[in-house]
């Protein structure tokens, strides 16, 4: 996580911070690993589109956070990219949280290889990305509903 980067973003400089949240989901290319759900472990910094206020549009309830992304992981099928499950629980984000401007995701798979504590990944991403990222995927739906 970066939590020292300079903001650029209207938010004052307002985040919510999850450390180490850990879920267990169906995540991997390997055949060992469409097994069972193993655990990956995600570190979140969701920065404000502006100073949080006690509205449901104006605040990033962290707990509520946790559990949507909880429940999200370990209810969906099985996923072969952990890069697909980063975008997923960004998208989950930008889609339920509406004073989300930007946000940074780790996801780690804790102890996948002998040697190393934690392999992983980093997202970042703004709202703008996030709003790019949808129109190609509604693009791209509309091409297949078309055929």
């Amino acid at each position: 996580m970066k939590p020292f980067e300079p903001l650029a973003a209207s938010g004052e400089g307002w985040r919510v911070i999850v450390d180490e949240l850990i879920v267990k989901t169906r995540v991997g290319l390997y055949e060992h690993e469409h097994e069972a759900p193993q655990p990956v472990c995600i570190d979140a910094s969701l920065r404000y589109r502006s100073t949080p206020h006690e509205s449901l549009d104006g605040l990033i309830d962290y707990e509520a956070w946790c559990n949507r992304v909880s429940v999200f992981l370990e209810t969906k099928g099985h996923t072969r990219l952990l890069e697909t499950l980063a975008v997923e629980i960004a998208a989950l984000s930008f889609d339920e949280w509406p004073a989300l401007d930007a946000l940074t995701l780790t996801l780690h798979k804790p102890k996948i290889r002998e040697g190393t504590k934690r392999l992983g990944l980093e997202l970042d991403w703004r709202r703008a990305d996030f709003d790019a990222w949808r129109l190609r995927v509604d693009a791209r739906d509309a091409v297949v509903v078309a055929r």
